[in-house]
């Protein structure tokens, strides 16, 4: 998975961790510099960085507040989207091939398997990250 990711990033001349920015901000829609923090676990001023590169590679927009004009939420452009888009397409060309054949029975069962993992994999995820939470019990 990390080389994977590291492919990825490097494909479009990011970072693995600029990467994460990006998914995530697609996955939201936009968010704030402080939330995107939260949700990668990074200070401030790493997100900083990541959202000026990210800018300043054109897949990132800054939109400024109006209710608040000293807050911006972080967008994708045009060309974020595109980027997004491409990464998908060549991930769900991946799965076909690796699944090319397989009777549907099995991709069904699978599917089904990897979507409870990667829900554990988030309820994991968001324990550690709470203060003051733990792991429920039948996460281990």
């Amino acid at each position: 998975m990390e080389e994977e990711r590291q492919r990825l990033a490097e494909e479009h001349s990011l970072s693995p961790t600029d990467l994460r920015g990006l998914f995530r901000v697609a996955e939201s829609g936009d968010l704030t510099p402080k939330e995107l923090a939260g949700h990668l676990a990074l200070s401030s001023g790493a997100v900083t960085g990541i959202s000026r590169r990210l800018v300043d590679a054109g897949l990132l927009q800054r939109v400024a507040q109006p209710e608040d004009r000293r807050s911006v939420r972080l967008q994708l452009t045009s060309e974020g989207h595109r980027t997004i888009s491409a990464i998908h397409a060549d991930f769900i060309a991946m799965v076909a091939r690796a699944t090319h054949g397989l009777p549907q029975e099995d991709v069904t069962t699978a599917t089904d398997v990897l979507w409870r993992v990667t829900g554990a994999l988030w309820e994991r995820q968001s324990a550690i990250r709470a203060p003051g939470r733990s792991l429920p019990a039948d996460i281990p």
